[in-house]
């Protein structure tokens, strides 16, 4: 896999990945599936994961322009060698 296909990869996981996250804890979703399900007791856990969830994917979205930005400034850097 080529590094610039890696870079747009981590990027739209780790946008998926923040979306769901932030649609859970600041919408009472996750929340009322919870409770239809049976399992609200395990609501008041839902911090403990929902929040560092959200922080690894927001990594791996800003680790995905990363890898991104730094293929863009390599291909530049060897189109103005090979002039």
């Amino acid at each position: 896999m080529t590094e610039i296909n890696k870079g747009n990869r981590l990027i739209t996981t780790g946008l998926i990945g923040s979306i769901t996250a932030v649609i859970c804890c600041f919408t009472p979703a996750l929340v009322a599936l919870l409770s239809a399900l049976g399992l609200a007791a395990l609501i008041g856990y839902l911090d403990y994961v929902l929040l560092p969830a959200m922080a690894i994917f927001l990594g791996l979205t800003v680790y995905g322009w990363w890898i991104r930005f730094r293929w863009l400034e390599e291909r530049k850097t060897s189109e103005v060698e090979k002039c």
